[in-house]
C-alpha cells in the first residue's frame, strides 16, 4: 500500500444517475413538507414526467433542475396525485431486514446493535420537520420496483418543435438507436442503461441498488464515516458526514488492504497479489459488486452492450448473506471470475491509476522496480501517432505502450471489461470515412489514429494486440514469471527493514535474500526470517551507545 498508494482521492466521484437517489421537498396534502426520492432520467410511461421527477409542476408548483434547488412556489399536492405517482418503502439504509415482506428492524430501534462502522446521517433518519423519525421513505413508483430484469421501452415518439410540453424542464425523451432496435427485449435492471431504457427497472428490493442522499445533488451526504484512516479503518483520526461516493471509495481501498493483509498474514505466495482470482468483501462491497458495479455501463450500448457483459467481478460470486450494513464482516470470495487478476482488477487500483499508461507504469515501477528515463534526445515536432516510434518519445514508450495495452479492454477510470464479442479489437463499424473521421459512438473506445478505411482499432491495443486480448490476467501472469519480480520484492522489503536505500555493497545480501524468497515459494516469511538474521539488519538496528559492547 505504501508503494501503490491505493487510497482513491477526491478527484474521482462515483455517483452515476442510475444508482443515485435525489431527495426533493414538496408540500404534502396536509400542507406540510414532505420528502420524495427519485432518479433523474428515469423512464416513465406518463409523458408529463417521463425522464424527470414523477410529479408535474402543475401538481407541486415546483420544477426540479438537475443538481440545483427547486424552482417555483410550492403548492399542496393532492392525495390522489401523490398516491398515483409515489409509494412508501422501507429502505435498506433504515432496516436490517429490508428484504423481508414487512421489515421491522429499524436502525436505532428494533435494530439496536448495528455494526459500529455503519451510521447513516441524521438527515436520513428524520422527516422533513427534522424531529419525526422516518419509518418509511416516499419514492417515485418506477424507482421502487424490485424486479431483477425489465424490457426495453420504445415510445415511437417523434421530435417536436417549440417549448417542452407539460411545463417540463427538458423535451420529451426520444427513442435512441438501441431502443428502436431492441424494443420489448429483456434488459438487466442492474445495467447502467436500464434507467433510461426501461420503465420496468427500479432500485430493487428495499432500494438496494441505489444510494440515498440528503438533498437534490448527486453528492449529497449519506453516511458518517472516517475521513482519514492512517491507522486503519478501525482507528480513524476523525469522523465526518460524507457522500455515497466517499463511502464506496473507502471500501474499495479496504478491499485492497484486506487482500494484501490476507496474503501476508497467511504466508501465501506473493505472486497472488498479481494473479489471484479470489478476494475478500464486506457488506458495502457485496452491494457494489452485486448491484452497482455496472452502473456506468450505458455508454457502450451503441455496440449492443448495455450491461457489464463479462465483469471483472462476477456478481453471482458475491456472498448472498452479506447485507449493505455489514461493514465489519469480511468474507472470502474464492473466484471472482476469469478476468480477475489480484489487485490489478480491483476498483482501488483501476481508479487510482485511471489511464492505461498510468496502470502500466504503476506495474513497471511497483513490481519490477524500474522507472522510465528519457534519453538525451531533442524533441522535434512530429505527426507520428505511434509513440514507440516518435523521436524523443520512443525511449520510454517503446516499453510503456505494450504495458498499457494490457488494459485496453478495461475502461479508463472504471473497472469494466470490454468483451471481444461486441467490441472486437478491429471493428469494421469504426472504420474511417473519406475525411478520416470515425463514427461518433466509436471515439471513446476506438482510436482514429490507428484505424483505417476498413476497420477501427481498439484504443491502446496498437502496441500489442496480444496484450490487449490477454488483459490484466496476462499482465499478472507475465509479471509473476519475471525473474525481476523476486529481486524487486526483496529490495523493497529489505529497504523497509533496514531503514535506508540499498547500495551496491548490498548485492550479496540481495542475492541471498532472493534465494530465500524464491526457494521459499515466493512467501514473505522466509524472506523476513533471512533478513532478520543478516548482519546488515543487526548493524542497522544497533541502538547501543558508542563504546558499549
Amino acid at each position: 500500500m505504501d508503494v501503490l498508494r491505493l487510497e482513491v482521492g477526491p478527484a474521482l466521484q462515483f455517483r452515476p444517475p442510475s444508482t443515485s437517489l435525489r431527495r426533493v421537498t414538496i408540500l404534502g396534502p396536509d400542507g406540510k413538507s414532505l420528502y420524495v426520492y427519485y432518479r433523474p432520467n428515469q423512464r416513465r410511461i406518463r409523458e408529463a414526467t417521463d425522464g424527470e421527477f414523477c410529479l408535474t409542476k402543475a401538481e407541486t408548483g415546483l420544477s426540479f433542475p438537475p443538481n440545483k434547488p427547486h424552482v417555483g412556489s410550492a403548492i399542496a399536492v393532492k392525495q390522489e396525485a401523490l398516491d398515483a405517482a409515489t409509494v412508501q418503502i422501507k429502505p435498506w439504509w433504515l432496516y436490517r431486514d429490508y428484504r423481508s415482506a414487512a421489515p421491522v428492524l429499524r436502525y436505532g430501534e428494533a435494530w439496536k446493535t448495528p455494526d459500529v462502522g455503519y451510521q447513516p446521517i441524521d438527515e436520513l433518519l428524520l422527516e422533513a420537520d427534522e424531529h419525526t423519525p422516518t419509518v418509511a421513505v416516499r419514492v417515485c413508483k418506477e424507482e421502487a420496483q424490485g424486479a431483477e430484469s425489465g424490457t426495453v421501452y420504445a415510445t415511437g415518439r417523434k421530435p417536436s418543435k417549440g417549448p417542452p410540453p407539460f411545463d417540463r424542464l427538458r423535451p420529451l425523451p426520444l427513442d435512441d438507436v438501441y431502443a428502436k432496435a431492441n424494443a420489448g427485449k429483456p434488459i438487466a435492471c442492474r445495467a447502467g442503461a436500464a434507467v433510461s431504457l426501461s420503465v420496468d427497472c427500479g432500485c430493487g428490493v428495499g432500494l438496494e441498488r441505489c444510494y440515498p442522499g440528503e438533498g437534490f445533488k448527486r453528492d449529497g451526504k449519506a453516511f458518517v464515516m472516517p475521513s482519514k484512516t492512517p491507522l486503519g479503518v478501525d482507528l480513524p483520526f476523525d469522523q465526518a458526514e460524507q457522500s455515497p461516493s466517499d463511502w464506496m471509495k473507502l471500501w474499495w481501498t479496504q478491499e485492497a488492504v484486506r487482500f494484501l493483509g490476507k496474503v501476508f498474514r497467511e504466508n501465501r505466495d506473493f505472486r497472488e497479489v498479481l494473479t489471484a482470482r479470489w478476494s475478500t468483501v464486506n457488506g458495502p462491497l457485496a452491494q457494489f459488486y452485486r448491484s452497482n458495479a455496472a452502473a456506468n455501463s450505458g455508454k457502450t450500448k451503441a455496440f449492443g452492450l448495455v450491461d457489464d457483459g463479462e465483469p471483472l467481478f462476477d456478481p453471482g460470486a458475491v456472498p448472498v448473506g452479506l447485507l449493505p450494513h455489514d461493514v465489519g464482516t469480511w468474507e472470502t470470495v474464492a473466484d471472482r471470475g476469469p478476468h480477475a487478476a489480484g489487485i490489478l482488477t480491483m476498483p482501488a487500483f483501476l481508479t487510482k491509476y485511471a489511464s492505461r499508461r498510468a496502470r502500466g507504469a504503476a506495474l513497471y515501477a511497483s513490481f519490477l522496480c524500474k522507472g522510465f528515463v528519457a534519453g538525451d534526445v531533442m524533441l522535434m515536432p512530429s505527426t507520428e501517432p505511434n509513440l514507440m516510434k516518435r523521436p524523443g518519445c520512443a525511449t520510454c514508450h517503446a516499453t510503456l505502450e505494450p504495458l498499457a495495452a494490457y488494459f485496453s479492454r478495461v475502461v479508463e477510470t472504471d473497472w469494466r471489461w470490454l468483451p471481444e464479442g461486441p467490441m472486437p479489437t478491429l471493428d469494421p463499424r469504426c472504420k474511417l470515412d473519406a475525411s478520416g473521421k470515425a463514427p461518433g459512438f466509436c471515439r471513446d473506445y476506438y482510436d482514429p489514429a490507428f484505424s483505417s478505411k476498413t476497420e477501427g482499432m481498439l484504443r491502446g491495443a496498437y502496441a500489442s494486440p496480444a496484450h490487449a486480448a490477454g488483459g490484466p490476467v496476462l499482465a499478472g501472469a507475465e509479471l509473476a514469471a519475471s525473474p525481476e519480480l523476486g529481486t524487486c520484492v526483496v529490495e523493497r522489503v529489505a529497504a523497509g527493514f533496514l531503514g535506508r536505500a540499498l547500495d551496491p555493497d548490498d548485492a550479496t545480501l540481495v542475492t541471498s535474500l532472493r534465494a530465500a524468497f524464491v526457494d521459499g515459494g515466493y512467501k514473505i516469511k522466509p524472506l523476513v526470517r533471512s533478513l532478520l538474521r543478516s548482519p546488515q539488519y543487526r548493524s542497522a538496528n544497533n541502538l547501543a551507545s558508542k563504546g558499549t559492547p
